[in-house]
């Protein structure tokens, strides 16, 4: 049996009751860093060295360094500075953000008050998904009012030299915003679709000032790391994927939910935690970080560390830690045809290959399923999804060719069964032979 314990940075208020109150955080020793800060103790180069040595790496789907990303912030330029915070979880299989802004938002605050210190902002948004209106935004807003009303926020905070006004901005609901650069259309009342690069938005951000763009995740991350030091943070992963991550596990799965867990978690010992795969039935395939990422066969996960390097060398990707479980009873080919129904309904139109190719690719796959494929069809989506991928603006041509190119490269069988026996499922046929 496995040992393994989570480890709580960002859900660290979890099981407290009134966890989203500035009460429940201060009483876990929040806000110390950022009045610490106030105090005139930690200089901004000194927490961008502190969040660069921890091993932070941006939690939305990308990985980049956080503080290497801080690093590129012009400070001492004349212009306003935006910090801006991306909770537009929007990556099918992921619901972790919200859980932050929903039980532990003043750690979230916190996080982002530290990261415009530390860039020269003023002036700091948190961009929510719309569908988040119900609970995680009105905590959200409730715990930045409390903030306020304590004289955390504001103008020459707490008779310090400090300004930092944040506020919550609601988006509407669409995928691409969750691309950095759709993002700040958004926020500036325009159609979300990404901007060419370069330049980039430590450059040109928003209102075409300096902003840098961070995740819920990687933001609320800051305030532990400050508290307990970078060498604390670093040790809890493998070298290269510093801290914790939050777990999204979904699928055939016992018991399903979002787990804290240390960087580099073996996935058996994952899956164990989580009550093993429904029912006791047979583990068949993972998409370890999203559906945007390659799936990955049983055989090939179970030996394998949840971190960025392990799961890149074993053709796939971290992504935002959303593990999508399947067993034995899942048809691949009407996953990959739901996959790609989304990536096509959530295109934002922008790019040739993405609006017309993610469009191929599902009338594709909805013509093998309804049972009138035929085999060149397979080399077809592959070639579709080929000339997709490296040929957007932005990464949502990537996460609709990568879905393609990875299940027909494991489970191609499936796909050529389905159009031999004009629409009927392999797994179907296994069930009733066995029956």
């Amino acid at each position: 049996m496995s040992n393994l314990q989570q480890n709580l940075v960002c859900f660290n208020t979890f099981g407290e009751e009134e966890s989203w109150t500035l009460a429940t955080y201060e009483k876990l020793d929040g806000y110390k860093v950022w009045r610490k800060i106030l105090a005139g103790k930690l200089t901004p180069d000194e927490v961008i060295d502190e969040v660069k040595a921890s091993g932070l790496r941006g939690r939305g789907g990308a990985g980049f360094p956080t503080g290497l990303k801080w690093s590129f912030m012009p400070r001492n330029a004349p212009v306003q500075r935006y910090l801006v915070c991306n909770s537009d979880e929007s990556e099918p299989g992921t619901c972790h953000d919200r859980e932050v802004l929903r039980n532990n938002p003043h750690c979230l605050i916190e996080g982002m008050a530290i990261a415009a210190y530390a860039m020269g902002a003023t002036v700091a948004y948190n961009y929510i998904r719309g569908e988040f209106i119900d609970e995680p935004v009105p905590r959200f807003e409730a715990a930045l009012k409390e903030a306020y009303d304590a004289g955390l926020l504001g103008k020459k905070i707490q008779g310090s030299d400090i300004d930092l006004n944040i506020y919550a901005f609601v988006g509407a609901g669409a995928y691409i915003c969750g691309e950095e650069t759709a993002l700040l259309e958004s926020l500036e009342g325009k159609q979300g679709k990404p901007r060419f690069k370069p330049p980039f938005p430590a450059n040109f951000g928003l209102y075409g000032k300096p902003t840098t763009i961070n995740n819920t995740q990687s933001l609320a991350s800051v305030p532990a790391i400050m508290r307990n030091g970078a060498t604390w943070f670093a040790g809890l992963g493998p070298e290269g994927s510093g801290g914790t991550a939050q777990f999204s596990v979904s699928g055939h799965i016992e018991k399903p939910g979002n787990y804290e867990l240390p960087m580099g978690v073996p996935f058996k010992d994952l899956l164990e935690l989580c009550g093993g795969v429904l029912g006791g039935r047979k583990l068949k395939a993972v998409i370890p970080g999203g559906s945007s990422v390659p799936v990955m066969p049983a055989e090939a996960i179970m030996d394998c560390t949840m971190d960025y390097n392990a799961l890149q060398a074993a053709g796939s990707s971290f992504g935002t830690g959303a593990v999508m479980v399947m067993d034995e009873t899942t048809c691949m080919v009407s996953v990959l045809r739901r996959i790609s129904r989304f990536y096509m309904a959530e295109s934002c139109g922008q790019c040739t290959p993405c609006r017309e190719g993610t469009g191929w690719l599902y009338r594709m796959l909805t013509r093998i399923v309804e049972g009138h494929g035929e085999m060149d069809d397979l080399d077809k989506l592959v070639d579709v999804a080929n000339k997709i991928e490296g040929h957007t603006i932005c990464a949502l041509g990537d996460a609709a060719a990568w879905p393609v190119q990875s299940f027909l490269k494991h489970f191609r069988h499936e796909f050529e069964y389905m159009i031999t026996h004009h629409g009927r499922s392999i797994v179907d046929d296994v069930s009733e032979a066995a029956a």
